[in-house]
């Protein structure tokens, strides 16, 4: 079992930035993907980034590309998303996520575990 919790989300203008943490317990995450996703009212979930966590090879929707970066703190068992120039379309419960393996994993149904989210709201 993996426990995620994630924090940081919150009110900001357009153009602001965001640094929103995914703490994860209950075993090592050497042998995981660990990904960010975000859902807005009345849309499907999508993918927004990933870490291999034992090699940081990282990768990114399009939509967030040069402006959101994903990072692993190995210490802190922490997975970290910068999000920078902030739009109002960015408005969505981002949720960190786990899945077992290291690989290109942009289905949400290949992440086993999920955290509760953490609102964002980019305000214009």
């Amino acid at each position: 079992q993996v426990q995620l919790v994630e924090s940081g989300g919150g009110l900001v203008q357009a153009g602001g930035s965001l640094r929103l943490s995914c703490a994860a317990s209950g075993r090592t995450l050497s042998d995981y993907t660990m990904g960010w996703f975000r859902q807005a009212p009345g849309k499907e979930r999508e993918f927004v980034s990933q870490i291999v966590w034992s090699s940081g090879i990282t990768y990114y929707a399009h939509s967030v590309r040069g402006r959101f970066t994903i990072s692993r703190d190995n210490s802190e068992n922490t997975v970290y998303l910068q999000m920078n120039s902030l739009r109002p379309e960015d408005t969505a419960t981002y949720y960190c996520a786990a899945a077992p393996g290291t690989g290109y994993y942009t289905a949400p149904q290949r992440y086993y575990y999920w955290g509760r989210g953490t609102q964002v709201t980019v305000s214009t």
